[in-house]
């Protein structure tokens, strides 16, 4: 498996050339551009180390690095902290809320990829998930088949991803717009309409075989729960 390398930065000349040089070492990028959004990926995808601009919206990255140093799941993971401040109370500043190691803009393409490399021998081997198991139903990863109990279960493309972010995080409630945003993609425009549609053939496809796990929230969205409570559309 890919290590996995969080991108934090807002300038996207800078986070597009950086992607393009991590992805060529052979590292699986994930890029985000505001610092509101850092935190609910990070904790979502576990990312290998995290490379974080310290100016960026909304929340700047030194705040940033101090939640994930307060949060059990993620508060291990490494940190380089990416700044244009290069004086020495500012790389004091960094350091002390938690982050790893310092680079000052502008730096080397090199220097920047050797010191993840640098961090990564830290970082624990990523695991290599064949199966994502929610009580009777079971997902595997490598050959993209979905079991109930013994029974197949034939699902479209977008029906698996649908039911794989739901299995990923059982019980959380995904609204409409983030389920577009993540199963179809940002550039991709359907209806919010949609994700019922497809959450009706993911049901129906499940429920052959067993109980309905699925839980509609009136108004909100979906989450998968071994006891959902009937509010089906």
């Amino acid at each position: 498996m890919k290590h996995k390398v969080m991108l934090v930065e807002d300038e996207e000349a800078l986070a597009l050339l950086l992607k393009y040089n991590l992805e060529k070492e052979g590292y699986d990028v994930l890029w985000v551009a505001k610092g509101s959004k850092a935190l609910p990926e990070i904790e979502k995808n576990l990312p290998s180390v995290i490379i974080l601009d310290w100016m960026l919206p909304e929340i700047s990255g030194v705040e940033i690095c101090k939640m994930i140093r307060n949060n059990p799941d993620i508060k291990t993971t490494p940190v380089i902290m990416l700044t244009a401040k290069g004086e020495e109370e500012d790389k004091i500043k960094g350091l002390s809320a938690g982050a790893d190691d310092y680079v000052t803009k502008p730096f080397s393409i090199p220097e920047l990829m050797a010191r993840v490399k640098t961090q990564l021998r830290r970082a624990p081997e990523p695991k290599d998930e064949k199966d994502i198991v929610f009580e009777d139903i079971r997902m595997d990863l490598v050959e993209k088949k979905v079991y109930r109990g013994e029974n197949y279960i034939h699902l479209g493309p977008t029906e698996f991803r649908l039911l794989k972010m739901l299995m990923e995080t059982p019980g959380k409630v995904f609204s409409r717009e983030y389920l577009l945003k993540n199963v179809w993609g940002d550039n991709i425009y359907v209806e919010s309409r949609t994700v019922d549609v497809h959450i009706r053939r993911l049901r129906k496809s499940l429920n052959e075989f067993g109980p309905d796990y699925i839980r509609t929230v009136r108004a909100t969205g979906y989450a998968l729960d071994k006891n959902p409570v009937a509010e089906n559309e």
